[in-house]
């Protein structure tokens, strides 16, 4: 567990599904968990219980409900993801647009999947947490999500989420939470917009 800005939290652990390594972030003042999976410290870690946890899409539920279950955190995924929670899992829906707690607001990427969010966080600087459209290994450069995984068209797929991510430049941020790779700490704005404008064949890299 590091805290790389103020009360901000990141930390990494090994997916139990995909089995590898992928991050999740904790607001300490606003008490709002991102994309969680259970920290290697464990439960205890946390003196003053999270009360939200905000999800980047569907597939980030991750561990969300060891923490719902002690915590009483609520849950929360744009509505368009929900059809994915079939097995008695409680989540809250939101739509984009929606200030969410921690005054988050939900943003409408879509693109690779219609529930692709980004989350501005107006705190500092300003924060931008992305899904699964844009990864980093390790902290290394931004690239697009490997091929494999953007279905028949991924150069239609990568032309949505440039459009979704140039309009998201709009906002005012310095930092980037990604769930897939490290955060990009100071000029991580910057390195978005350097990315989206790049030639098509710089764009991509092997991340799995």
């Amino acid at each position: 567990m590091k805290e790389i800005l103020p009360g901000i939290y990141h930390w990494v652990a090994r997916h139990p599904k995909i089995r590898i390594e992928v991050s999740s972030y904790y607001l300490a003042e606003e008490g709002v968990l991102i994309d969680p999976l259970v920290p290697p410290e464990g439960l205890d870690w946390f003196a003053k219980p999270p009360r939200h946890v905000l999800l980047t899409n569907r597939h980030h539920y991750r561990e969300s409900g060891e923490f719902a279950a002690r915590f009483q955190c609520t849950v929360w995924c744009v509505e368009s993801g929900l059809h994915e929670f079939k097995h008695g899992e409680k989540v809250e829906p939101f739509r984009f647009g929606d200030a969410l707690p921690g005054k988050v607001v939900a943003i409408e990427i879509g693109a690779l999947c219609p529930d692709e969010t980004a989350l501005h966080i107006p705190k500092g600087a300003g924060l931008v947490a992305l899904a699964d459209g844009v990864v980093r290994d390790d902290e290394g450069p931004l690239s697009f999500v490997p091929d494999e995984y953007m279905g028949d068209d991924p150069e239609t797929v990568k032309a949505g989420l440039r459009k979704s991510y140039r309009r998201l430049l709009e906002r005012e941020f310095e930092h980037l939470l990604l769930a897939h790779g490290g955060p990009w700490i100071v000029g991580g704005k910057r390195a978005l917009e350097e990315f989206i404008e790049a030639e098509p064949r710089q764009a991509s890299m092997s991340f799995w």
